[in-house]
């Protein structure tokens, strides 16, 4: 994945070539999502992320996590034509925008399962050619041969059924023929046979187009970028999201999980993990308390932060990328800085008896030796000793 900004990125395998999908708007064209691509793809800072093809069996699909972080980040996102059109119907209610008949089929109950998009295709190289034929195509096909009068109501059903029945990975115009022949009369298949011989429309390739060209639309528009609802996702999608990242260098980007990797090994990672556990324990148990802090709170805490980063304004967006993080990212942590500093600020009431500042800056110096060296200090110092044995005469 290349480091650079683009309005407008497409997933794309068997449904659209991507030579196809560049000419009709600009944009970054990346292979069949699987699980975690989504959250790749946001180190591009796209405005719109349009889902066709995503894959299904060899690999994790595309999480609906994913895609509600995107929108949550104020990237629209839209879907059509393969697994696009499935995760718009089942997100559609969170903002997702779906396009296209398949969509629809999804949203309306009419089809319900993934298998309905399946396909076999070829690799990359040979540019995710379709090999077998997708169910919801057979389907499409039935509909326009039945309107054309090639198909009786009959005959339409027992092509569907007879595509339904041939596993996707074997599912051939051949093999659904096959299939059918015993129930369809001779003269069916021969006014069929001359109706498919002018060319079967590709119903996956034209909800692809018209998902692309409505984000592209959207981008085009100017409108201003949509905000979805803050999510709270659990420690196993954090950890994933974390795993599943990148992390900007000079040259592109490098694994966020093996930059953790390499952390885990360092002299320091059992202190960065303590002191990470503690602010993240503070702010979780400041919010089970019902404690908040204002957005003017969270923006003083970060306006600090990049004071002491001493980072150019127009070089932020780069140096947040070489820390593995985005803008929302950066609130989130100030925020949970912003909750700890609360709670410390206020702890000899957040208990009952609890904790003076004084107490916690003795123990600490205590355990960590830092009170022997001030002792020390103090004692070396003429005009801060007390004088040996004055109190007992």
């Amino acid at each position: 994945m290349k480091r650079r900004a683009d309005n407008l990125v497409v997933f794309l395998g068997p449904s659209l070539p991507a030579e196809e999908a560049r000419r009709l708007a600009p944009c970054t064209v990346l292979p069949p999502a699987r699980q975690g691509d989504v959250w790749r793809a946001l180190s591009l800072r796209p405005r719109a992320i349009a889902l066709v093809d995503g894959v299904f069996e060899a690999q994790p699909s595309v999480w609906h996590h994913e895609l509600l972080a995107a929108m949550e980040a104020g990237v629209a996102v839209f879907g059509g034509g393969s697994m696009g059109a499935l995760r718009a119907a089942e997100l559609a209610p969170h903002g997702m925008v779906g396009v296209g008949r398949i969509f629809e089929w999804y949203r309306d109950g009419a089809v319900v399962d993934d298998s309905e998009v399946a396909l076999l295709h070829a690799d990359a190289e040979h540019g995710f050619r379709p090999l077998t034929v997708p169910l919801v195509n057979v389907r499409h096909a039935a509909e326009c041969a039945a309107k054309a009068r090639v198909l009786g109501r009959e005959a339409a059903r027992a092509l569907v059924e007879a595509g339904e029945a041939v596993f996707y990975q074997e599912r051939t115009w051949a093999r659904v023929l096959e299939g059918v022949a015993p129930r369809w009369s001779t003269a069916t298949r021969a006014a069929w046979d001359v109706w498919f011989s002018r060319g079967v429309e590709d119903l996956k390739r034209r909800d692809a187009l018209a998902c692309l060209r409505t984000a592209a639309e959207w981008v085009a528009s100017g409108a201003p970028a949509p905000r979805g609802p803050a999510q709270s996702p659990s420690s196993l999608v954090r950890r994933r999201r974390l795993v599943d990242g990148v992390t900007g260098v000079q040259d592109g980007w490098v694994s966020s999980g093996r930059v953790l990797a390499s952390l885990r090994e360092a002299p320091d990672a059992e202190a960065l993990a303590e002191a990470g556990l503690r602010r993240a324990l503070l702010a979780g148990w400041a919010r089970t308390q019902g404690l908040h802090v204002s957005e003017a709170e969270v923006a003083e805490v970060e306006a600090g932060w990049w004071r002491q980063q001493r980072v150019p304004v127009a070089r932020r967006g780069a140096f947040l990328a070489r820390l593995g993080l985005d803008d929302r990212g950066l609130r989130r942590l100030c925020e949970e800085r912003a909750l700890e500093r609360l709670v410390l600020a206020h702890a000899s009431r957040l208990l009952p008896d609890g904790p003076s500042w004084d107490e916690a800056l003795a123990a600490e110096a205590r355990l960590n030796g830092r009170w022997a060296e001030a002792a020390r200090e103090v004692g070396e110092d003429p005009t801060e000793g007390v004088g040996s044995g004055n109190a007992a005469e």
